[in-house]
């Protein structure tokens, strides 16, 4: 996870933040997710989920989770995010904790190799 951490808050060559502080940040968020899928998996055991527009029942849990941290951000504000915001965008913060998650990559039949895929999972329990 401290590889991805170190991608995350490139903006700019030499405009890199914290990274030990990220990962304190950002390593509870995937504990937060796994709990979620339990809780979902536990309160949807036996029910008939059907697809919805195009996604099946696994998948609209990922997107619904995704959704939060829909943004859209200048790379100015960026710079300044990197520098002084201790958490990684929205987006790494999505992407960077699903790639972990091997519910994510069945739900989206994701191959190895692929983008979404991390080789070296982090594993919280």
């Amino acid at each position: 996870m401290f590889e991805e951490a170190d991608l995350i808050h490139s903006v700019d060559a030499g405009q890199v933040a914290d990274l030990a502080g990220q990962i304190f940040e950002e390593a509870p968020y995937v504990g937060g997710i796994i709990l979620a899928w339990m809780a979902w998996k536990g309160e949807t055991a036996g029910k008939a989920l059907a697809p919805r527009d195009g996604l099946a029942p696994e998948q609209r849990f990922f997107v619904g989770y995704a959704q939060w941290a829909c943004e859209n951000n200048r790379p100015e504000n960026q710079r300044v995010h990197a520098m002084t915001d201790p958490h990684s965008p929205g987006k790494y913060r999505v992407n960077g904790l699903v790639v972990n998650m091997p519910e994510f990559t069945q739900a989206f039949s994701c191959k190895p190799g692929q983008p979404m895929v991390s080789e070296r999972r982090c594993r919280v329990w």
